[in-house]
């Protein structure tokens, strides 16, 4: 009646879409985890606080970062990537991002940590633009999953200032 051919597609695409609509529903599956992050971050010491020969400002602190980010982990996670923002206005530019720490967190044991560090990356600003300045310290993650989009979130931290006066 049917040839090999013929059933042999039948069963391939059958498969096929079965297979597909089992990933679509694990995929969506992952949407009904609702992560709960918390972090806290303190600012230990401003070790360093310059303009530099070019004009520009350079800060250099010591941070203390505590975070649990294990509610991020799920079966689908593969990895996660933090980093640690500062956040400012000035007059000319309404929001200045700058990274200082950053990590890659491949397992759920390792998303709650606490650690003491200086910043890993430089914060500088474009001109005299720090002194006095407030700021806040963000926490962001991208999630990247085994299969699915990518999400990312961020958890804000307020309340920081920077001093009137160079060291």
């Amino acid at each position: 009646m049917h040839s090999f051919g013929y059933r042999a597609n039948a069963l391939l695409t059958f498969s096929l879409t079965i297979l597909a609509l089992m990933c679509a529903m694990a995929s969506l599956s992952d949407n009904l985890n609702s992560p709960s992050p918390t972090a806290s971050v303190k600012v230990l010491n401003i070790n360093r606080f310059q303009k530099k020969s070019s004009g520009d400002d350079e800060v250099g602190i010591t941070l203390d970062i505590s975070a649990n980010l294990q509610s991020l982990f799920t079966w689908n996670t593969k990895q996660v990537f933090v980093f640690l923002a500062a956040e400012y206005s000035t007059p000319k530019n309404i929001l200045n991002q700058v990274s200082l720490w950053d990590g890659i967190i491949p397992e759920k044991e390792g998303a709650q940590f606490s650690i003491k560090t200086k910043n890993k990356y430089r914060f500088i600003d474009q001109g005299s633009n720090l002194r006095g300045r407030d700021f806040n310290l963000t926490l962001h993650w991208h999630v990247m999953p085994k299969t699915g989009k990518m999400f990312a979130d961020k958890l804000v931290l307020p309340g920081f200032r920077l001093p009137e006066s160079y060291r």
